[in-house]
């Protein structure tokens, strides 16, 4: 059975933008001389100003071991199977695949900083609203800002004033991850094993990544604008702009939003769709005894779709409108 994916992360010493380096000389270190924990404790005091007490040092030598980069055997410190695989080959990607697959909350964080500069305060909202299990105090936002760190020292996100963004880097991986973490399985956290975070979507046989999915959801308060399903399991991931014919858009929030399973079929068969003023149109050719599909759809005909604070990139609504020779915007 995996690990569960850790609720905490923990910063390095050596300042904010020097995780990786502090990781890559704490492993150097293990690795030559299997320290015992006095050893390990003592390498640290004399290479970092800035350490306030023993307590602080094992708490990072601790979360270290929790990812399995070091491992405790017979009182000495050692390097633990993912150290081992990240010290054979020493590259960024291995470091960050250890990271995120760990760390629950690190991609999502990434794919929300795609659709734009957030400030701490805006990456604690939307890392407690996405996932609620990690519980921290919402009017504290060191983990926020621990967190937002760790992407800048693997280069995957920068800070501009109180706005931390993405790097070129970073949205390179964002465009990656939808799809190259699809297969990852997150462990539930909380009673119902059908949250956002751990249910995992398919469509057409296509899966995407949970956290892009628990991403989306969050922004859209669990809920289809279209239909008011409020129940996650019962929620897709759309693409306005289809998944096959537009890969650059795959991990756009700009282009995705929640739809129950009846409503995002019907979608995809053109049955209905939003236009970039967020009017619902439906086809005319569109018929149902549905009383469900009566109500939702076709007497919505005309009506504007509410999406609140977050909504979908017009541009993309019309271009692919344009497809569709039944709607005029």
């Amino acid at each position: 059975m995996p690990s569960e994916p850790l609720r905490s992360i923990v910063p390095m010493f050596g300042g904010a933008t020097s995780y990786v380096d502090t990781v890559d000389a704490v492993l150097t270190f293990v690795d030559v001389h299997q320290p015992t924990t006095d050893e390990l404790v003592g390498w640290h005091r004399g290479n970092f100003t800035n350490v306030s007490s023993r307590e602080s040092i094992i708490r990072r030598v601790e979360y270290l071991e929790d990812v399995g980069l070091l491992r405790l055997e017979g009182g000495e410190w050692m390097l633990g199977p993912e150290g081992k695989r990240y010290v054979d080959d020493r590259t960024m990607e291995t470091l960050l695949e250890i990271l995120l697959r760990r760390n629950v909350g690190l991609r999502s964080l990434l794919y929300a900083l795609s659709a734009g500069g957030m400030t701490i305060e805006e990456v604690s909202d939307q890392q407690l609203s996405t996932h609620p299990e990690l519980g921290w105090n919402p009017e504290k936002t060191d983990m926020a800002k621990q967190r937002a760190n760790w992407l800048r020292s693997l280069g995957l996100a920068e800070q501009d004033g109180d706005v931390y963004r993405l790097t070129e880097e970073g949205r390179q991986f964002t465009d990656q991850a939808v799809d190259e973490w699809a297969g990852f399985e997150s462990i539930p956290t909380a009673e119902d094993d059908l949250t956002a975070a751990t249910y995992e979507t398919t469509v057409r046989a296509r899966s995407i990544d949970p956290e892009f999915r628990a991403t989306v959801l969050a922004r859209h308060d669990t809920t289809c604008p279209v239909s008011g399903v409020d129940h996650p399991s019962l929620l897709d991931v759309a693409h306005v702009l289809p998944w096959s014919e537009y890969p650059d858009h795959r991990a756009d929030l700009g282009n995705v939003l929640p739809l129950n399973k009846t409503h995002h079929a019907a979608f995809d068969r053109e049955l209905f769709t939003i236009s970039s003023g967020y009017e619902l149109r439906v086809n005319p050719e569109f018929t149902t005894e549905s009383d469900l599909l009566q109500r939702t759809i076709i007497s919505r005909d005309g009506e504007e779709i509410q999406f609140g604070d977050v909504g979908l990139e017009p541009a993309y609504l019309r271009e692919h409108n344009q497809t569709l020779d039944w709607v005029a915007e």
